[in-house]
Order: structure tokens, then sequence, then C-alpha cells
């Protein structure tokens, strides 16, 4: 093995060869302002293009294939395609995260559940055939490779933890930023005492998705939801413009680039192992504390706070006159999926759950699909059906579906279908 591909290689070797930014203040906030984008500019173009989740996501898969080819090719860490790397992975982990809970209804525990495994198998393997998950050893094409894929599980990851923990406890933007903060504040304290810094850096490295969903959702949402009322497209605009604002300072200021000209190796201490598993216990309990916590809140009486589009979906709905929604549609579409409700209702009032939910399958198609026609005729009236929609997607394919939430979801899409 080769002095650049050991772990122990020189700190000289790895200022030559590294591909990733130094772990200054400077990294933790655009990764921050990276995360808002990625939250607030996935909801945006999602409604935006209005081509449907899946292919949204199609698109995005794609130019982050074109990214990372570039990014790759590159010798050493360039903070513009670095960074425009980690905006289009939390684009991207966003939408695959969405595309679990929104169009193939997984519960957001399970979705948190299957992410936290991906990743410890992305870890197992990388360790396996590196043996190490130091950022600073990322001077190799494979380790690089391994460093992406992690980064893009830590996203959706982070998105499905923070969306589940905001829907268990009913906490606004602005209260459920102050957990994950709280997190990462108590991982550093772990850090300057002597906490395995691997570990550290990546426990703080997935919070910060939610710190900065949560951060976006604040912008974004209106003030009846206890947000800034700023819309998911403007405060796409302001952090994409604070990215592109910091990214150039370091461009030209290379505050965030080890020194290349420092001939003197740095020698890190050896680590301490019996001050790390002490300090392992110490993150133990900080998370065994933060489960409490959730449980607690939980079990509290709370409602599910409202998204950007939920909120102006709903308004959509109570402003529409009956037969509104559905007056600029071809008469052809909206037989079929009248009768596509009609029959998930029969099938719930003859208690055939799994009927109801493949009707409501069906109905999931037909809507996506004709999207792209029915949205440009009118936007108005599209958005007070998807929200309907949404409703009876939600009651029928839930954990425990409840018959009499079920009917009452499909009746009232009915009505609107009327």
């Amino acid at each position: 093995m080769s002095n650049a591909t050991r772990p122990d290689a020189t700190a000289t070797e790895r200022a030559l060869l590294s591909k990733v930014p130094e772990i200054t203040l400077w990294f933790w906030l655009i990764k921050i302002l990276c995360t808002t984008v990625g939250e607030s500019f996935a909801d945006w173009i999602n409604m935006t293009l209005g081509v449907g989740l899946h292919t949204t996501a199609g698109i995005f898969t794609v130019i982050l294939a074109a990214v990372l080819v570039v990014q790759i090719r590159l010798p050493r860490y360039v903070p513009f395609a670095y960074w425009l790397t980690v905006v289009v992975l939390s684009v991207t982990g966003t939408l695959y995260t969405d595309i679990l809970t929104d169009s193939q209804g997984v519960p957001l525990a399970v979705s948190t559940a299957v992410f936290a495994v991906v990743l410890a198998g992305v870890f197992g393997a990388w360790f396996a055939r590196e043996r190490t998950l130091s950022i600073h050893s990322i001077v190799t094409v494979p380790r690089e490779l391994f460093y992406w894929l992690a980064i893009l599980v830590t996203f959706a990851l982070g998105t499905a933890a923070g969306d589940w923990t905001s829907s268990i406890t009913g906490w606004g933007p602005g209260i459920a930023v102050l957990l994950p903060a709280a997190l990462i504040v108590a991982i550093v304290i772990g850090w300057r005492l002597g906490a395995n810094a691997v570990l550290s850096f990546w426990l703080a490295y997935i919070l910060t998705r939610p710190l900065g969903a949560n951060l976006g959702d604040w912008f974004a949402l209106p003030t009846s939801e206890h947000g800034l009322g700023i819309g998911t497209a403007i405060t796409s605009v302001i952090f994409l413009v604070a990215i592109l604002v910091t990214v150039a300072y370091l461009t030209v200021t290379r505050r965030d680039v080890i020194d290349v000209n420092n001939s003197i190796p740095r020698v890190s201490q050896p680590a301490d192992k019996r001050r790390e598993r002490v300090l392992l216990g110490y993150l133990a309990v900080v998370a065994i504390g933060a489960g409490a916590l959730l449980g607690w809140a939980s079990s509290q009486p709370h409602a599910a706070p409202a998204t950007e589009e939920e909120t102006s979906a709903s308004t959509a709905v109570t402003e529409l006159a009956p037969g509104q929604a559905i007056a600029n549609f071809p008469p052809a579409q909206i037989a079929e999926i009248r009768t596509t409700v009609e029959d998930g209702l029969s099938a719930v009032q003859a208690g055939n759950q799994s009927d109801a939910a493949a009707r409501a399958t069906d109905l999931e198609t037909v809507w996506d699909t004709d999207q792209s026609t029915l949205q440009p005729l009118d936007d108005a009236g599209w958005t007070a059906l998807d929200v309907r929609i949404d409703k009876v997607l939600s009651a029928v394919r839930g954990t425990n579906p409840d018959a009499a939430t079920e009917t009452a979801t499909l009746t009232a899409l009915l009505d609107a279908l009327k």
C-alpha cells in the first residue's frame, strides 16, 4: 500500500491530495446552508416543474451523476465544485425520502430505521476496505466514492429523522430546530473532552440535516404556522446566494484549504482509548436523553405541523366553491378519478382494507399521470384536489387505518369531484 492510501499518510501528503475542505466553522456554516437549500429547493422545484416527484428525483439523479463526475475528476479540493455537489446531494437525498414517504406510504419511523441501517452498511464497507473513516483521508477515488455515498445517505436519513421528529411531537420549526442544535452542542463538548473525532464528525454531520431543514421551514412557512412567511422560492434564493457568497470568499481566501506550503507535517497526538470509551458512554446517555424527550413530547396532545404546501392547499380547498375545483378539467379524466375513488370507498365500507389500499395506489398513479395536463389548466383547482388526495392516501395507507377516517376523506374527495 502506497503512502497516499495508508490511513497514516502524512499531513503533507493529505494537503497535496485531499479532495475535501478543512473542518472549520466555515465548513459547518456552509453545510447548514446547503441542508436548508436541500429542504426548501426540493419542495419548490417539485411543485414548480409539475412533472411529479419521481420524475423530479430522476432529473436530479442525472444532475448528481454529472456533478459527481466533475468533482471526482478534479485533482484536489475546489470549493465551488465541492459545495455544488453537496447542494445537489442535499436536494436529491430529500427527494428520495419524499418518494418513500409521500408516494410509497412508508412510515417515517421505518424509513429512518432503513436509512440508518444503510448508512451503517456504507460505513462498514468503507472501513473494511480502507481501514479508516476519517474525512482527512479522502485521497483516493474509492474513498471519495464512499464519502459521497455516505453523505447522500446522511441527507436522506437526516430528512426522515427530522420529519419523523416533527410528526410525533407536533413541534413547529422554531421549536424543532432546538433539538438538533442542542445535540450538536453536546457532541462538540464530547469531542472537546476527547470523544472519538470520526464518530463525533459524522454524528454532527447527520444532525445538521434536520437543523437546516427546520431552519428552512421556519423561513418558508406562513406566519399562521409560526414561520416567517417568506415562501420556499425566496428562501431557496436567500440561502443559495449566501452559499455562493461564502464559497466565493473561501475560493479567494483559501481559509478552508490545508496549507500546502507548510513543509512540517502535523503530528497527531495518539488517541486516549480509555477516555474515548468513557465519552462513548456520554454520547449514549445524550442519545437516551434525546429519545426520552421525544417519547415525552409524542405523548402530549398535539397536531402534526403543516408544511407550506399543505397550508396553501388547505386554504385553496376552503376558498373554492363545490364543483369549482374541477370546472376547468376534462370531464373524462375527472370521471376516471371519481370512479377510482368510489371503488375505494366501496372497499372501505365492505371492510376490504387490502382492496382499498390497492385503489389508493391506483388513485395516486392516475393523479400523478394527469398532473402534467391538469395543473397547467387550473393550478388552484389542481391544488385543491391534490390536498384531498393526499389526505386519502395518508388515511388509507396509514399504519393503523381507521374506517371512519378513511370514509370521511374519501367522501370529502368525492364531494370536490362532483
